[in-house]
């Protein structure tokens, strides 16, 4: 099935279980260990499934997470299928369950990192956020065993008021154990969730800042992310600093290059909005994806209230989630924004690389005039659709400061050398030779 470039799904997160060996405070599925596993799509229609989503997009990537997906134990079997279609795989876990040997198990499925959850460097607060004793402990010994094994980690942090004053400290914690990524996700009203109360607009705002200040110090070596608050784009506009976060021409990407698939196989826009865009068990991923009314309308729809006027609104637009949360109607505001628009300003413009760009035999970047070699193109062909047109800039920049024509396997190579040595051997944000 072959799909206009602007709506491919680049990234699905896929909820495999509501099983968990936590309740925590946020969780938006409101996982537990009181769930059983009767509901959850068996190992056969899963693999189904993952052939599905590769017709789509040959080389997305595919989060799998719960509740605990360590708790199914055909974790890996289906990890090694979509890693042998061309899928990246990461597994999002709090780490309970990561033992050696459950690491060479994802390992040898081809999982090329995993995404483990520390709220705070303090166990009481986290022990008691995610309820359980020792939790903290355990997961700090798995980020030891997942640096020891070499398998790439993201640290996912929840900010409340609790621990908005540790985020600093939780993110240079992160890059000094060796994180890939520090994602930071402010809360939505949804699941266990609709019982707390997120940070006031000027605490985002707060926080934000610190975000972008970690992203300038660490870039290179660790990239820093806010989830579920795209109003750090704005930051950065405002901020003109030279960040990736300034080259993609997106916003929230829930419905337009990002969806969740639901233990039972019910597709929605993200994790954090449960709006269902359609059901496997009745329809195939292409065609949910394709034609779903609430897919259409997040591509298409106008945005209302104050997200509708502001100028912003191509490069942030706020979070759908949260605005699906608060009243039912994902095109409205945001409300946990603080800027208010004039409604006369300019727009500001988004980036100018689109999800999917991956170079080609003509550069498409800054006029063209470079060539990419079979070789070559195939080698970044290999990494994840989302990432690939900003390694492709990337690279071809490169070449054109040191006086290249072609882009060759060997001038991949020789760039990735001169990366800072740890960053340079993580996958999946470089190109690398996958066997």
């Amino acid at each position: 099935m072959k799909l206009t470039e602007s709506y491919v799904p680049h990234v699905i997160a896929w909820n495999l279980t509501r099983r968990c060996d936590l309740a925590c405070a946020h969780c938006y599925i409101s996982a537990g260990a009181w769930h059983s596993g009767a509901d959850e799509l068996p190992t056969a229609r899963c693999l189904e499934i993952v052939d599905q989503i590769l017709e789509v997009n040959s080389s997305p990537m595919l989060i799998l997470s719960g509740g605990e997906p360590l708790l199914r134990t055909d974790l890996e079997t289906i990890a090694a299928h979509a890693h042998a279609g061309g899928a990246t795989v990461v597994v999002g876990t709090n780490g309970l369950g990561l033992t050696d040997e459950r690491i060479t198990s994802l390992k040898t499925a081809g999982v090329s990192g995993v995404a483990v959850s520390v709220d705070s460097l303090d166990p009481h607060y986290h022990d008691r956020f995610r309820h359980g004793a020792g939790a903290l402990a355990d997961t700090l010994a798995a980020v030891e065993r997942l640096r020891t094994s070499r398998l790439d980690f993201i640290v996912q942090t929840s900010v409340t008021a609790g621990n908005r004053d540790e985020i600093v400290r939780i993110g240079e914690w992160a890059e000094a154990a060796g994180a890939v990524s520090f994602n930071v996700y402010f809360l939505v009203q949804t699941g266990r969730g609709d019982r707390m109360k997120g940070l006031s607009p000027a605490e985002n705002d707060a926080v934000l800042l610190d975000l972008l200040e970690l992203e300038v110090r660490f870039r290179g070596r660790m990239m820093v992310r806010a989830k579920c608050q795209p109003q750090i784009m704005r930051h950065a506009h405002e901020a003109k600093i030279e960040s990736s976060l300034l080259d993609y021409a997106t916003r929230c990407p829930c419905g337009v290059q990002y969806c969740r698939i639901t233990p039972e196989g019910k597709v929605t826009p993200c994790p954090y909005m449960p709006a269902v865009a359609g059901d496997l068990n009745e329809a195939t991923f292409g065609e949910v994806w394709e034609t779903s009314t609430v897919f259409r309308l997040l591509r298409e729809g106008e945005l209302g209230g104050k997200c509708g006027r502001c100028e912003y609104r191509e490069v942030c637009g706020g979070c759908r989630a949260r605005a699906y949360a608060r009243d039912g109607d994902f095109l409205d505001a945001d409300l946990s924004c603080s800027y208010e628009p004039a409604g006369t300003a300019e727009l500001v413009q988004a980036g100018a690389v689109t999800y999917g760009a991956a170079g080609g035999t003509e550069s498409p970047i800054e006029g063209g005039g470079l060539v990419w070699t079979p070789e070559a193109e195939q080698r970044i062909r290999r990494i994840p659709s989302f990432v690939r047109p900003v390694v492709a800039r990337r690279i071809e920049s490169y070449a054109r400061r040191h006086g290249e024509a072609d882009i060759t396997v060997e001038l991949i190579d020789r760039i990735r050398e001169e990366m800072p040595v740890d960053f340079s051997r993580r996958a999946p944000f470089f190109v690398r030779d996958r066997k």
